[in-house]
């Protein structure tokens, strides 16, 4: 019994286990056959296996089913419940029957309670395959497996009758007087027809879950059957005794129906192998059978009657009458059968015309290829996508249409394809080119699935779409003006020639083109000759480089090249051979453009830098960029090669560009004044108010150097904002504390066309601290080309208005200054230190700066001479008509406590006019050599 345990309820899922279980469930038959075969070797011991043997197996076999049924019977719970109840009765049969043999030694009474116990064995099985079976979904169907069930009944019926089942009516009628005992003897025998007439009837009908279980039981039911129909028969039924042979057959039965849930479950357990299942092959042969099965039992039918007449016996009426109503049945089921023909036949028509108008009517190209290669059929939509006849390609080799240089790939992938498993890979997915009747090749995608050992592909022509994706990829790396490579494209260029084959090559290098003067080409003859001209210079960029190196346009007015490597190890020579190319694209580009009737020049600044080892393509365009900066720098229309210490000043500039923001929002800017002096009398005029930037470490920056490295426009009209304002606070301080002298404060024209100041904050600044308009003086700093003098001069026409004086600010050094003269609302004329530097060794620039002052005397206007720091310079001025002057021959820029002294003292001592008293009578003044737009500090 604990074997048996083990074999019913497996705790191992492995194959192993399995097979020992089913090794042991034939072990335990073949031990009760041979025990039987052998009259297990007393009567005694035959008839107790006989009866409590069978009643134990049958047992076994309940008790096991009604534990699948609990766990895991899922839907089919009630088949096997009815199973188990099923082998409850014949277990209860055969243990009144040996009650009676074993337990009291008596005969078996006939009728007794195991006869009614084994008549209640049939009902609950019939009605568990019919659990099993697989529902029919139409009233058709149901009608058909009446039918059937019937057909196999009324045959076997039929056939049971002819041979044994009538002799057997016959002798029980004249043997007993009661009507029990035949009908005994026919139940058995009927209900087994009936039980084998379901088994067969739905054993093509069964559902699919669960089908090894499900196989399993019916085997099992057809051996007890099997074995029911050998007890039945007259000859045995009269010698049978407990513990025959016989008995062997019900036995196994019963173990059978015990395994077959738990062998499933198993089974089910069992990990799947890759590749089709199995089932699949003998589905036809299964569907063959139940397509026969009606007529195979009509030819059982017809042999029961041909055996009564070969007999020479006259036909029974129960023959006539079942084989009657088998021949009715199957003519109806023929009947159904034919409606059911022509429905599925029509309905058949109609999709295949449904699908032949969407194949044909599709715009896709199906084609059929057979598994040598052939087309064996082509839809006519190829004559609108492949501009050929579907006819011409029929019977043509699929390898014959696609372009040579795309069939190895597509051989590659189809072979792939094919090898796959089905079920792992349905389809695939193949772009090629594909011959059309002009002559041309058309980019086809094709979706490809199998086809009888062949190949069913779906095509469309995708030539469109490909020319837009490309056209987009063009588009996403070219400059849409000049056609050129651009920025991300030339960087991937960089990138793969840093990486490739030639990646340790010195020689190769980046240049990096920005056109000089180009702005003003777009601000004096407009935009679209600017975009003229970037696309004549593109082109004669693209003709001056070699064929295997790039040209790019980067943005705006800048363009790129890079030149590859030749593998030249002298890098002497390969940096002099680049730096031939860059000049020869700096003179091309040079040369004068035709834009419309006119000719326009400008010029290019080149940086070059050459790749280095393990140097990154982002790196090596940040150098080229660094020396192209520095060419513009130095002058512009000129080549420079990177150097290493272009990106130490660079860093350089960097921080102090941090900290001088840090500087503005932590105020560490100081105003400091320097004063004005009337070179007639010695009297201060006014004061120019200078911004100082005092470092952490004490050292004071000049504007001069710490605006020049900073690049930041924001800080430095921030910065401008701090000093105006300042400016005119502390003069308002100092006209309240008794000294009223005018303050100027030097500001470039592009800050005064900005936003801030515009004429009305400087208005309400003034007003604000309460200085007078008159106290306030305005130097335009320089004359930037980019500013418009017609917007300047009305701006500067506002402050006059306002009572603001406005001087020209460095008059002598621009190119500008006589138009800005000419132009502009102007009260002081202020020389450029550059000519006041060299008023006395000079005689050129003496004659210079006379000539101007001339000038400025004519117009009425006041001079201011810059930088004059020694007597001689203001002798010479004087001499020639300046007015005032500013510099380290009178004072130094002075804070706010010395600029006080010295205004209570009222004036300086000049070359030529007596002093009454010593100057600076606070303190003395450090001398210094500069004014306030240098400072000998260096910048740290």
């Amino acid at each position: 019994m604990s074997a048996l345990g083990a074999l019913l309820a497996p705790r191992s899922a492995s194959g192993s286990t399995g097979m020992r279980s089913r090794i042991l469930l034939g072990v335990v038959c073949a031990a009760y056959s041979v025990g039987a075969a052998v009259g297990w070797g007393s009567p005694q011991v035959a008839v107790f296996m006989g009866d409590f043997g069978l009643a134990a197996a049958a047992l076994i076999a309940a008790v096991s089913c009604f534990l699948y049924a609990r766990t895991g019977a899922g839907r089919l719970r009630p088949a096997w419940l009815l199973f188990s109840l099923s082998s409850l009765m014949a277990a209860c049969g055969n243990a009144v029957w040996g009650w009676y043999e074993v337990i009291l030694g008596v005969p078996v009474p006939t009728p007794s309670l195991a006869d009614v116990f084994f008549l209640c064995f049939a009902p609950p099985a019939i009605v568990g395959l019919l659990v099993l079976a697989k529902r029919p979904v139409t009233r058709a169907g149901w009608v058909c497996l009446a039918l059937d069930a019937w057909l196999i009944g009324g045959s076997l019926l039929t056939l049971a009758w002819s041979l044994a089942l009538a002799h057997t009516t016959h002798l029980a009628g004249f043997q007993d007087t009661t009507v029990a005992p035949a009908a005994l003897s026919l139940a058995y025998p009927l209900l087994d027809i009936v039980l084998v007439s379901m088994v067969l009837a739905l054993h093509f009908r069964r559902a699919g879950v669960n089908r090894s279980a499900v196989n399993t039981a019916i085997a099992a039911l057809a051996l007890t059957v099997l074995s029911d129909a050998v007890f039945t028969s007259p000859l045995l039924r009269s010698t049978y005794h407990s513990g025959q042979l016989l008995d062997a057959g019900w036995f196994a039965g019963s173990l059978l129906l015990a395994y077959a849930p738990w062998g499933a479950r198993r089974a089910d357990r069992q990990p799947a192998r890759p590749g089709p299942p199995r089932a699949i092959a003998s589905r036809p042969i299964a569907g063959s059978l139940a397509a026969l099965t009606p007529y195979l039992a009509a030819a059982v039918c017809t042999l029961g009657i041909l055996y009564n007449v070969v007999e020479g016996r006259r036909v029974d009426r129960v023959v006539i009458f079942t084989a009657c109503t088998v021949v009715l049945a199957l003519v109806v089921r023929q009947g159904i059968m034919l409606l059911d023909n022509i429905s599925l036949t029509q309905e058949l028509a109609q999709k295949e015309n449904h699908f032949r108008s969407l194949v044909q009517g599709s715009s896709d190209v199906i084609m059929i290829a057979a598994p040598s290669g052939t087309l064996r059929y082509v839809s006519p939509a190829a004559a609108g996508v492949y501009g050929r006849e579907a006819e011409d390609l029929v019977g043509s080799e699929l390898s014959s249409i696609i372009h040579p240089d795309d069939l190895g790939r597509v051989v590659h992938e189809l072979r792939r394809f094919l090898a796959a498993p089905p079920h792992e890979e349905p389809t695939t997915r193949i772009e090629c080119r594909f011959r059309s009747g002009t002559g041309d090749w058309l980019n086809v995608e094709s979706t490809v699935n199998r086809h009888q050992g062949g190949l069913l592909l779906n095509s469309r022509d995708v030539t469109e779409r490909v020319r837009l994706q490309a056209q987009l990829q063009h588009n996403a790396e070219h400059d849409p003006l000049t056609d050129l490579p651009n920025r991300a494209l030339f960087t991937a260029r960089v990138r793969q020639a840093l990486g490739g084959r030639r990646s340790g090559d010195p020689g190769t290098a980046v240049l990096f083109i920005d056109l000089d003067g180009f702005k003003q080409v777009n601000d004096t003859i407009g935009h679209q000759a600017g975009d003229e001209l970037l696309i004549q210079a593109g082109r004669r960029l693209q003709d001056s480089v070699r064929a295997g190196d790039t040209a790019a346009r980067l943005g705006g007015d800048e363009f790129a090249a890079l030149i590859m490597g030749d593998g030249t190890r002298d890098q002497g020579a390969r940096e002099y051979q680049v730096h031939e190319i860059a000049d020869r694209l700096r003179l091309t580009l040079s040369q004068p453009y035709r834009i419309g009737p006119s000719e326009v020049r400008v010029a290019a600044s080149i940086g070059v830098a050459f790749a280095e080892p393990a140097i990154s393509p982002t790196d090596l365009m940040r150098n080229a960029d660094l020396a192209m900066y520095r060419a513009k720098a130095g002058g512009k229309d000129r080549v420079e090669l990177y150097a290493p210490q272009m990106q130490a000043d660079v860093v350089r500039r960097s921080e102090l560009a941090a900290r001088l923001r840090t500087a503005l929002r932590d105020g560490e800017f100081a105003l400091l004044h320097q004063p004005v002096v009337h070179l007639a009398s010695g009297s201060v005029a006014a004061v120019a108010a200078q911004a100082r930037w005092r470092s952490a470490q004490g050292i004071l920056f000049t504007p001069a150097e710490f605006l020049r490295v900073t690049g930041d426009d924001d800080r430095t009209a921030e910065l401008g904002r701090w000093l105006l304002e300042e400016a005119v606070k502390q003069a308002a301080d100092r006209a309240r504390a008794g000294h009223p002298v005018a303050v100027s404060v030097r500001l470039s024209a592009a800050r005064l066309l900005d936003a801030g100041p515009p004429p009305g904050s400087i208005e309400a600044l003034l007003t604000r601290h309460g200085l007078p308009s008159g106290a306030l003086m305005i130097e335009v700093a320089d004359s930037d080309p980019r500013v418009s003098f017609d917007a300047l001069e009305q701006r500067l026409v506002a402050l006059r208005r306002l009572g603001v004086r406005i001087a020209l600010d460095g008059f002598g050094s621009g190119f500008a200054a006589i138009n800005a003269l000419r132009r502009l609302p102007i009260d002081v004329l202020k020389l450029d230190r550059n000519l006041v530097e060299g008023v006395v060794e000079s005689a050129r620039l003496h004659k210079i700066t006379s000539g101007l002052l001339r000038i400025a005397c004519d117009l009425g206007l006041q001079s201011v001479a810059d930088g004059v720091d020694v007597p001689e310079q203001v002798l010479a001025l004087r001499a020639m008509g300046c007015t005032h002057g500013q510099g380290m021959a009178f004072s130094g820029p002075l804070d706010e406590y010395r600029l006080r002294r010295a205004l209570v003292r009222g004036e300086f001592p000049v070359p030529g006019i007596p002093s009454p008293r010593p100057v600076m009578a606070g303190g003395s003044i450090p001398l210094l050599t500069g004014s306030h737009t240098e400072t000998p500090v260096p910048p740290t």
